[in-house]
């Protein structure tokens, strides 16, 4: 069969890093436009601690993605892919003209509609990473870069997009001549939080766009078996450079001297160290992962609170926008020792 043109590639390439792009949007863009609505809503500052559970909850999801498999083997990944969009962009399309929205709860007012769709939000953001990486294992190892640097864009995106936005603030006029100032001048933002929602909804919608683009540019693509690359984007690279991407984008496929049952391994010892470095590796994820996503962002708020809004607006995005540019510097930068890995995660605590 014909080798595909460099043209097709670049599309395909293009497509897929569009089609991570959809992964966090939502959730990113809801943690960096909480300093403009956070003055709005009843929660004030314990607004990020609530979203926190929310986020938290959102990992339900993948108990519906596990019965999903279970109860229908073999039907693919499209149809969840499909559903998890659908949730994020109808969610971020409720969000531009509801999140104001406030009921009391337990007597006291509660913003109930931008709480439960950050829920969905969360739901279709936690179950995205099971759903979308199963799909791209039809697809030849180097377009899995291209879908990490697409899951960079859905923090990177929105961190601009509300610097751009800005933050309001309280400014003081200049004192007449009498020396008695007036009231302070109220600095709106550049656009409104339901101006950003409705942006990010069209980052969404591109988002699932390319995931339709896929499946038309790929039509034998459900048909190929997991892990095996599409038939018309065999991608040849020369020599070690095609074992290192095999090595790197396809870490969770046995190897096939292993599956055919031949060993290769050394002594026990090995296998001992090889297990206590994965666990070690584990653990310092989950304190990672839950400090990252669970304890910092909830207490952020009250850190930031002394220094206002500004301060609290800085801090959110450009802690946002740092994790896909780290993600980016990891594409060129490899660090495999379990010691580099543990002193890089702990630097900045």
């Amino acid at each position: 069969m014909a080798a595909p043109t460099q043209g097709r590639l670049a599309l395909t390439h293009l497509l897929v890093a569009l089609f991570g792009m959809g992964s966090w949007a939502a959730i990113n863009g809801i943690w960096v436009e909480l300093p403009v609505v956070v003055k709005d809503l009843p929660e004030g500052w314990s607004l990020p601690a609530y979203l926190s559970v929310c986020v938290a909850l959102g990992n339900l999801g993948l108990l519906v993605v596990a019965l999903w498999r279970r109860l229908a083997p073999g039907k693919g990944e499209q149809v969840p892919i499909q559903v998890v969009q659908a949730l994020s962009v109808v969610g971020t399309a409720l969000l531009a003209p509801l999140w104001r929205h406030v009921a009391p709860v337990a007597g006291q007012l509660h913003s109930v509609a931008f709480l439960t769709l950050a829920l969905v939000l969360a739901l279709a953001c936690c179950t995205s990473n099971v759903t979308f990486l199963p799909f791209l294992s039809h697809l030849p190892p180097p377009f899995l870069r291209s879908f990490f640097l697409g899951q960079g864009l859905s923090a990177l995106l929105p961190c601009v997009l509300a610097l751009v936005q800005g933050v309001g603030r309280l400014e003081c006029p200049p004192a007449p001549t009498n020396g008695t100032s007036g009231p302070p001048l109220r600095i709106p933002e550049r656009f409104p939080a339901s101006t950003f929602f409705w942006a990010l909804t069209a980052l969404l919608v591109t988002s699932a766009a390319a995931f339709h683009g896929l499946l038309l540019l790929l039509p034998s693509l459900p048909s190929v078996p997991t892990g095996g690359p599409g038939p018309e984007l065999q991608v040849a690279t020369p020599g070690t450079e095609e074992e290192e991407e095999e090595e790197e984008a396809l870490p969770l496929q046995e190897p096939p001297s292993q599956s055919v049952g031949t060993n290769h391994g050394p002594a026990p010892e090995t296998h001992w160290w090889l297990s206590v470095q994965g666990a070690c590796l584990l653990g310092l994820l989950a304190v990672t992962s839950a400090l990252t996503n669970g304890v910092l962002p909830a207490v952020q708020s009250f850190s930031c609170l002394p220094y206002g809004r500004l301060a609290y607006h800085l801090a959110v995005v450009l802690g946002s926008a740092a994790n896909p540019l780290a993600c980016f510097l990891a594409m060129g930068v490899l660090c495999r020792c379990c010691r580099g890995c543990c002193v890089w995660a702990c630097s900045p605590t």
